[in-house]
């Protein structure tokens, strides 16, 4: 019962996240690395390509093929959710140094600024042309 429930909430999120079954291709394949003859022998590996945006995700971490079309679709999620997440937070830096650059300045810096440009200008000007005046 509880895998029920937990696949009728993976429905959900990827409801949430607009993840439809025909965005998506699966394809199955040998594992590779620990298990033996087991893994050798059987396509229990899922990889599974989401084609909008392109993220692939491979899982081979449970022996059942079943379970590991389920893990591949969390894991689709999760990474899915990350880059979104991530675009949010691009977004809002961006509008926040907007929001810094167009702030006005200090009045004391603005004091600060003004008193090294007029102290730069004094020098400036004490500058002549060699040999005297013209």
């Amino acid at each position: 019962m509880a895998e029920l429930s937990d696949d009728s909430a993976l429905r959900t999120r990827m409801q949430r996240l607009h993840i439809q079954e025909e965005d998506l291709e699966e394809t199955f394949i040998r594992g590779t690395g620990a298990g033996g003859q087991k893994i050798n022998k059987t396509s229990s590996t899922v990889v599974l390509r989401h084609l909008p945006s392109g993220v692939e995700i491979r899982c081979q971490r449970e022996r059942s093929q079943a379970q590991n079309r389920h893990v591949a679709r969390v894991e689709l999620c999760d990474r899915l959710e990350a880059q979104r997440a991530a675009a949010k937070l691009d977004e809002q830096n961006e509008k926040e140094k907007a929001r810094r650059q167009n702030r006005p300045r200090p009045r004391s810096l603005k004091k600060k600024l003004v008193k090294s440009k007029r102290h730069r200008a004094g020098i400036k000007q004490n500058r002549g042309r060699p040999g005297g005046e013209d």
